[in-house]
C-alpha cells in the first residue's frame, strides 16, 4: 500500500533520527555506560533493521502521529555532544589566533556551571593554549651551551621541573617550554631572552681578585649619593615608592630598585664581628650572591680587628686552644706513614684553614661557633689525633719529650694541657718546672754557652 506524502516525510525523519542512534551508539566510550538489554538486542542484529526497512516499512497507526522513544534516546546515549566544536582553537598557528582562543576559552569557563567536569576540562584547554603561546613568543631553538658574558660563565640548563626566577627580569622561568642558563660562579639564573641585558659582572670575579668583606655596620650615604638611581641598574627610585620604591642593602648601605633587591635575608658579618650579632637582614641580590661566595673564606682576622672579642666569647678561647694544639699535631702526621696512609688531616679538609693558622676565621665558622656546632666536631678531632700520636702509633710515641727540668713521669707532648712549650727550641716541659724555674729553659741555656764557647778567641782554644 503506498504511503502519502506527509507519511512518507515521518518516516524518512524516523529512519534517520534511527540511523544516527546507531551510529552514535557505535562511538559511544565502553567504560562509560553499561550497555543494556536494548542495546544488546540492537547490536546482535544491528543489519536487520536496515533490510526490512528498506523492503518493506511498517505502517504507522493514525492515532500515533510522531515516534518517541524516549527510553531508548537514554540507552544510546543521545544527550552527549560528540560533534560540537572543542572549546579553544587549538588548530591556532599564529599568536592572534591564539590569542582569540583565549579569551574564547575564557568566556566558556565563565558560562559553565561551578565545579563541573566540562569547566575542569575547558580549563585543562585554557592552560594549554597559554602554554602554546608562550612557546611562541619565546621559541625554544638552538642554543648554545655555554655563554661567557661580563665575565659570568653561563651553562644552558636541561632541568624542566623545576621552577626559578629569573635574575634579570624578576618572572618565572618555565623550563618545560624556555631556555635558561644559570651561571657556574655566581649562580645568576635568567632566560636566554635575558642574557644580553645583563650589565652587572660575575661575583666570583671580585671573589677571586679582592677577597674583603665590608666591616662598617650599614655605610649608608643617602639616595642624593646614588642620584636618586638604583645603585646596580640605574632606575629611578625613591623612599616614597615613586616611580620606584627605594630598598636599603643593609651589607653595603646602598638603595637598590625592587628588580635588583628581592628582601633575601643575610647575615651581616660587620654585625658579626664587632657585635656578635647573627640576625639576618635584609641585602640586594648581588650582595647576596657575594656573601654566599664568601661564606666559606677565611678572610677575618678577629684579634686584629676586634680583639675584645675573645674575652666576650668563651668558645672562641675554646676554640683557639683546640687550633693551637692541631698545629702541634701536624708535624707528627706528616712524618708519619701510618697517618699519611689513614689521611687523619682530611678530617679537616673543609676547613684548611685550620691546619695552617690559628688566627684566620670565616663567617661560617663563626656561625658554627654560635650554633655550638664547632665546639664538638673540633674536640671530637683534636680526640682523634691525640689518640693516634699517644696510644695507636709507635713511631708518633716515640718522638715524645721528657721533662729536662725534673726529669720525672710519662712521656710528655706538646699539645697536653699540663705541658709548657719553650718558644724558642720548642722543648716541652711540665707547666709547674717550667715557671718553677722562672721560666728559664735549660736547653736555651745549653745553647747559648754552646755558642759563646765557639765564638771564644783561637788562642785560648789551643791552650785548652
Amino acid at each position: 500500500m503506498p504511503l502519502g506524502p506527509g507519511l512518507r516525510s515521518r518516516w524518512d525523519a524516523m529512519e534517520y533520527d534511527e540511523k544516527l542512534a546507531r551510529f552514535r551508539q557505535a562511538h559511544l566510550n565502553p567504560f562509560n555506560k553499561q550497555p543494556g538489554p536494548r542495546q544488546h538486542e540492537q547490536g546482535s542484529g544491528e543489519e536487520a533493521p536496515d533490510v526490512a526497512s528498506e523492503e518493506a516499512p511498517p505502517e504507522l497507526p493514525p492515532e500515533e502521529p510522531e515516534f518517541r522513544c524516549t527510553e531508548r534516546v537514554m540507552d544510546l546515549g543521545l544527550s552527549e555532544d560528540h560533534f560540537s566544536r572543542p572549546v579553544g582553537l587549538f588548530l591556532a598557528s599564529d599568536i592572534q589566533q591564539l590569542q582569540q582562543a583565549i579569551e574564547e576559552c575564557k568566556q566558556v569557563i565563565l558560562e559553565l556551571p561551578e565545579q563541573s567536569e566540562k569547566q575542569k576540562d575547558a580549563v585543562v584547554r585554557l592552560i594549554h593554549l597559554r602554554l602554546k603561546l608562550q612557546e611562541l613568543k619565546d621559541p625554544n631553538e638552538d642554543e648554545p651551551n655555554i655563554r661567557v658574558l661580563l665575565e659570568h660563565r653561563f651553562y644552558k640548563e636541561k632541568s624542566k621541573s623545576v621552577k626559578q626566577t629569573c635574575d634579570k627580569c624578576n618572572t618565572l622561568i618555565w623550563g618545560l617550554i624556555q631556555t635558561w642558563y644559570t651561571c657556574t660562579g655566581c649562580y645568576y639564573r635568567c632566560h636566554s631572552k635575558c642574557l644580553n641585558l645583563i650589565s652587572k659582572p660575575c661575583v666570583s670575579s671580585k671573589v677571586s681578585h679582592q677577597a674583603e668583606y665590608e666591616l662598617s655596620i650599614c655605610p649608608e650615604t643617602g639616595l642624593d649619593s646614588q642620584d636618586y638611581r638604583c645603585a646596580e641598574c640605574r632606575a629611578p627610585i625613591s623612599l616614597r615608592g615613586v616611580p620606584s620604591e627605594a630598598r636599603q642593602c643593609d651589607y653595603t648601605g646602598q638603595y637598590y630598585c625592587s628588580h635588583c633587591h628581592w628582601n633575601d635575608l643575610a647575615v651581616i658579618p660587620a654585625r658579626v664581628v664587632h657585635n656578635w650579632d647573627f640576625e639576618p637582614r635584609k641585602v640586594s641580590r648581588c650582595s647576596m650572591r657575594y656573601l654566599a661566595l664568601m661564606v666559606s673564606r677565611p678572610v677575618l682576622r678577629l684579634r686584629e680587628i676586634n680583639p675584645l672579642l675573645f674575652t666576650y666569647v668563651e668558645e672562641l678561647v675554646e676554640i683557639r686552644k683546640l687550633r693551637q694544639d692541631i698545629l702541634l699535631m701536624k708535624p707528627y702526621f706528616i712524618t708519619c706513614k701510618e697517618a699519611m696512609e689513614a689521611r687523619l688531616l682530611l678530617q679537616l679538609q673543609d676547613r684548611q684553614h685550620f691546619v695552617e693558622n690559628d688566627e684566620m676565621y670565616s663567617i661560617q665558622d663563626l656561625l658554627d661557633v654560635h650554633a655550638g656546632r664547632l665546639g664538638c666536631s673540633l674536640t671530637e678531632t683534636h680526640t682523634l689525633f691525640a689518640k693516634h700520636i699517644k696510644l695507636d702509633c709507635e713511631r708518633c710515641q716515640a718522638k715524645g719529650f721528657v721533662c729536662e727540668l725534673c726529669r720525672e713521669g710519662d712521656v710528655l707532648f706538646p699539645f697536653d694541657s699540663h705541658t709548657s712549650v719553650c718558644t724558642d727550641c720548642s722543648a716541652v716541659f711540665h707547666r709547674d718546672c717550667y715557671y718553677d724555674n722562672s721560666t728559664t729553659c735549660p736547653k736555651c741555656a745549653r745553647l747559648s754557652l754552646r755558642k759563646q764557647s765557639l765564638f771564644q778567641e783561637p788562642g785560648s782554644d789551643m791552650d785548652a
